[in-house]
């Protein structure tokens, strides 16, 4: 329980920095180096994402970072695509449950790779359904440096990759995070802090839809959540603060780097 605490404040720390949740450490660790059943730290992640979000979102709403209008356009679809995932986390075999993990944080790792803009996404044509519903926003500059307007394009391809973020977060637990920050910088055009913050407000949504049917099922067990949602959250407190002042570039390094290790350790444990 000490040892799942303490990495579970890591996980925070990081999962708030890069809007996944945490459950993208929270997972791989309780799995890889404390021989925890893979649903059941799936169940784990999913009450550990709940407290990410409550910890984070708070302060990224206070600073200007997320965007509102957005996060409540997306959720809807994330989190109907959330009980569905956790529908079906309970049919497949766990073997399949670590190659999807592990192949979809290298197929995520690769398109933030080949993202040239380092603020954000790559110009795209306005969108007209974005200006009526007033998704445009603004990311506060940092000292001396006025604030950053953005505006937010592809908001129906948007919608239909957030049903997909939805059903991964219920099925791996890790709040849909990882679709999400690339689908809003890459696809809709947000600043990589905006698409974070935003996506952190969103993960608590999603992985409450999904808690019910883990919850149902038997898959959390308070012994192993517990330690871990309370160190997700101490991490996820420091992490909401660090986040205005980090460097967009080293933002998408350090996200890129923990993708594509965990995603090579996960893979080699589904093979095994």
């Amino acid at each position: 329980m000490l040892v799942a605490f303490v990495a579970s404040i890591a996980a925070g720390v990081l999962g708030a920095l890069v809007g996944l949740g945490g459950g993208i450490i929270v997972v791989p660790a309780l799995t890889l180096f404390l021989g925890v059943e893979i649903r059941y730290a799936i169940g784990a992640s999913i009450i550990s994402v709940i407290a990410t979000s409550s910890a984070a979102s708070a302060r990224y709403i206070r600073d200007g970072l997320a965007n509102l209008r957005v996060g409540m356009l997306l959720e809807p679809s994330t989190a109907i695509g959330g009980v569905l995932g956790g529908v079906l986390a309970g049919l497949l075999d766990p073997r399949w449950l670590y190659l999807c993990f592990g192949s979809m944080m290298a197929l995520t790792a690769l398109a933030m790779s080949r993202q040239r803009d380092a603020d954000g996404a790559l110009p795209l044509h306005p969108d007209p359904l974005a200006r009526k519903l007033g998704l445009h926003g603004t990311v506060p500059g940092a000292r001396g440096v006025p604030p950053r307007v953005y505006e937010v394009v592809r908001v129906r391809t948007g919608m239909s990759i957030a049903f997909g973020a939805g059903i991964m977060s219920g099925l791996l637990g890790v709040g849909g995070g990882i679709v999400k920050v690339p689908t809003m910088s890459l696809i809709m055009g947000m600043p990589l802090k905006a698409a974070t913050a935003t996506s952190t407000l969103m993960i608590g949504v999603t992985a409450a839809a999904s808690a019910g049917v883990y919850i149902s099922r038997g898959d959390v067990d308070p012994l192993i959540a517990g330690p871990v949602a309370a160190g997700v959250l101490v991490g996820a407190s420091f992490g909401g603060s660090v986040l205005g002042r980090t460097r967009s570039g080293l933002l998408r390094a350090i996200f890129i780097i923990v993708l594509l290790v965990i995603a090579l350790r996960m893979v080699m444990r589904g093979f095994a």
